[in-house]
């Protein structure tokens, strides 16, 4: 089938086997290797991206139902030059070890702070709001994606770092 898909700002049309799922999508016939194939039953969350700026598992999902939709991967956030500000903190926080459940890691996240801002009555300030996250909430924000390594307390850090709270 063909579909269409923006990825990270451009759009791509590929013609696809309907049973390809959107991490086989990106990975296999558009070559970006930041979403990662961990479980492939979307337990782990390595394969987490945004998709019209909600976070998904990739593993999950079929390519040819995103026909029209945008895709973010860890790709898209940001470059080597141009980090996005949870990349930024996740380098700071050194929240990650081998680094493999990163990207999704750091696409959750992301995903996480504009789900919290979506909650934020419009007379509220950001980061008055942002200021009371705690850890715990985190936490059970970001239970879809596992660590092998442990690094969950960096990893928190990185984000109330990049939400503007202290950790």
């Amino acid at each position: 089938m063909r579909t269409t898909i923006t990825v990270n700002g451009e759009a791509r049309s590929l013609d696809l086997d309907p049973r390809t799922t959107l991490l086989d999508a990106l990975r296999e016939h558009l070559k970006l290797t930041g979403p990662k194939k961990g479980c492939d039953h979307g337990q782990c969350g390595a394969c987490t991206v945004l998709v019209n700026g909600v976070r998904i598992n990739a593993c999950l999902s079929l390519a040819v139902m995103h026909d029209g939709d945008e895709v973010t991967s860890i790709e898209g956030l940001g470059a080597a030059d141009r980090l996005h500000p949870m990349q930024q903190a996740f380098l700071k926080h050194d929240a990650f070890q081998c680094g493999y459940c990163t990207p999704g890691q750091i696409c959750s996240a992301v995903a996480v702070l504009s789900e919290i801002e979506a909650d934020v009555p419009s007379h509220a300030g950001d980061v008055a709001e942002r200021a009371r996250l705690t850890a715990e909430e985190l936490r059970e924000r970001m239970s879809g994606n596992i660590c092998r390594c442990s690094a969950y307390p960096q990893i928190i850090d990185a984000i109330l770092d990049a939400a503007g709270a202290t950790s």
